[in-house]
């Protein structure tokens, strides 16, 4: 098994003030001269820190985890999302779209391979490997992980990339799972709302994946 410690020393949450990435930091100011009640930082992961199950997404949206400072939380993706989890077990309260809501996590955390809200929800490759380190020390960060959940094959190739593989070694495509230094990762497609609103993604494909990660975290 690959060990994620050796590759991430540092800390699993990027710094209030991250500087890693310009464009990105740039972007943050600019939604700060803007908005200056919203959180503008980079979002950091939510959820129970004994989690089995850690579901990874892309990076955070403007209108939600840049404003709310929780991931999915304020945009249409969140409300799938944690809904499910709520259904599935693996959160308990009621998501009401606010970090204040009270809703908590049981077995199970979300993150972002990027942690920061990028111009037209699409960071570049730099950005994601400047992030990178982030994300490889949350999986290290966490003793008892076995599955890995993510929201697209972006989220599933950077996953691979923490873990020290080629980006090519996990199986693409919804459903799809891969052993990968000792976890299994489920692949979904994305809970946006142009894979939800074509059918792409239905509440009962994304509610098996939860399922599946669910029985296979034991």
């Amino acid at each position: 098994m690959t060990d994620p410690q050796r590759l991430a020393p540092g800390a699993p949450e990027a710094p209030r003030d991250c500087a890693l990435c310009p464009r990105l930091a740039a972007y943050r100011a600019e939604n700060q001269a803007a908005h200056p009640e919203w959180f503008n930082g980079p979002a950091p992961s939510f959820g129970d820190p004994e989690a089995r199950i850690l579901v990874v997404g892309l990076a955070p949206g403007r209108q939600g985890a840049n404003r709310t400072g929780r991931p999915f939380t304020g945009d249409f993706a969140g409300v799938l999302l944690y809904e499910t989890l709520i259904a599935q077990g693996l959160a308990r309260g009621r998501y009401e779209a606010r970090p204040d809501d009270g809703l908590q996590l049981v077995d199970c955390m979300i993150t972002n391979a990027v942690r920061c809200a990028p111009p037209g929800n699409k960071p570049l490759p730099a950005e994601e490997s400047g992030c990178r380190p982030f994300l490889a020390a949350r999986l290290a960060s966490l003793p008892r992980l076995k599955v890995i959940v993510t929201l697209g094959d972006v989220a599933r190739r950077n996953v691979m990339r923490a873990l020290g593989l080629p980006a090519s070694a996990g199986a693409p495509g919804h459903g799809a799972e891969t052993q990968a230094a000792g976890y299994r990762l489920i692949n979904s497609y994305h809970c946006s709302r142009l894979n939800t609103n074509t059918g792409r993604l239905t509440p009962q494909m994304f509610a098996e994946v939860f399922r599946r990660a669910r029985s296979l975290a034991g």
